[in-house]
């Protein structure tokens, strides 16, 4: 009996001393922590505002949630503008960032780092209730209306070449067989399968959009990406490397029990942020945990224990400051070491590499787009046999 009713006096005991903590060295702290998250109709924005409020209370420090659903955009404020201290990102969508994939071939490159993880995000094909669509297999059957979040590239990937490959179809025989439809933004893609617009699109089940379209006349189904289609499985991760194939088991009712995938969103800051102010949120993340889960369902997905299973998979570099405060707490080991000193080599070779491309490219006066032959010639020179950034499943 007394072990029942101390424990929870000192966990209590702990938190408060916890939080005592990070209020005396809050210096480290910027005066106003910004952080950038796609759209406002988003479970990334939602959560993160979540546990803004809460942070606020207990660090005396403002926060500044700044919704930006173009992830180019966000990832230039990020590491150009440097007028958002943290980015709520997918691992998916800072591969194509460091490797310069597609429309990012020509941005600055900057190496990053993960402070903590913020959820491991559910996704899937979403079709409108009444649709003739079924199962994947179903989408080959001829002039279907696919929606493409033009916003985003990975998403962009996603249904061109990823969801193609996985129904056995190359990009090529893909072009033949849907009608893609373009979204300038994540709600604008979902929403295209209830407005009529889109016959399918690749949404997240937790986004509060899919919520609506769920109690929209006639509602929405999920079509099941089957777990055990090992020969689909493969053709889609070629293109989605990042991704981790599971069962939804969280988000809107229609999607629970669906097989879909998981894309880890991660707050993400430039390799340079400042090691003390990295030390000092991560520690607000874990001490402040139980104060703000409650916030946001997406909330829960940011306990300490989340992070250290995302860990064991991600190729993504963690944050010297994080670094110094999980091993404080005796969650770092050895393995953690190798794995993310790999991971900075490889993202500092992408980083050089492409630096040199752009410099080569500058004295050439060749113009640095995606679309420029001659620059994705040089890009590609400089390169080539790098290699990709991928889950470590």
């Amino acid at each position: 009996m007394k072990r029942r009713f101390l424990a929870p006096a000192l966990l209590s005991l702990g938190v408060a001393m916890g939080s005592a903590g990070v209020q005396a060295n809050n210096d480290a702290l910027p005066r106003l922590l910004v952080i950038g998250t796609p759209g406002t109709q988003t479970g990334s924005f939602a959560s993160t505002n979540g546990w803004a409020a809460i942070y606020q209370d207990q660090t005396d420090k403002a926060a500044r949630i700044v919704p930006e659903d173009s992830e180019m955009q966000r990832y230039k404020r990020l590491t150009e503008r440097r007028d958002i201290t943290l980015s709520s990102v997918t691992a998916a969508e800072m591969r194509y960032q460091i490797e310069g994939i597609d429309g990012y071939a020509s941005t600055k490159p900057v190496a990053q780092r993960m402070i903590w993880h913020h959820n491991d995000t559910p996704w899937g094909f979403v079709v409108s209730g009444d649709s003739d669509l079924e199962t994947m297999e179903d989408l080959k059957s001829g002039d279907v209306k696919v929606a493409q979040g033009v916003f985003s590239p990975p998403m962009t990937t996603t249904v061109r070449k990823a969801m193609p490959a996985f129904l056995g179809l190359s990009p090529e025989e893909a072009e033949e067989t849907f009608d893609y439809v373009p979204a300038s933004s994540y709600v604008e893609n979902c929403r295209s399968v209830v407005e009529g617009k889109a016959d399918v699109a690749w949404c997240s089940p937790i986004s509060s959009v899919l919520s609506e379209m769920e109690g929209a006349p006639g509602g929405i189904r999920w079509l099941p990406m089957d777990l055990d289609n090992q020969e689909g499985w493969e053709g889609f991760m070629e293109y989605s490397p990042m991704s981790i194939p599971a069962e939804i088991t969280f988000g809107v009712s229609t999607a629970k029990g669906v097989d879909g995938l998981t894309s880890n969103f991660i707050y993400a800051s430039p390799a340079d942020a400042d090691a003390d102010f990295a030390y000092t949120l991560a520690k607000w993340f874990h001490e402040s945990y139980d104060d703000y889960k409650g916030t946001h369902p997406l909330a829960t997905r940011m306990s300490l224990d989340v992070f250290r299973d995302y860990m064991d998979r991600s190729s993504v570099p963690v944050h010297e400051g994080t670094v110094r405060y999980l091993k404080e707490i005796g969650e770092w080991t050895e393995e953690d070491e190798a794995a993310n000193q790999a991971s900075i080599e490889k993202m500092d070779r992408w980083i050089e590499a492409r630096k040199a491309a752009l410099e080569e490219a500058r004295d050439k006066r060749i113009v640095p787009d995606a679309d420029n032959e001659e620059f994705m010639a040089i890009f590609n020179r400089h390169t080539e046999g790098l290699e990709g950034f991928s889950s470590r499943l």
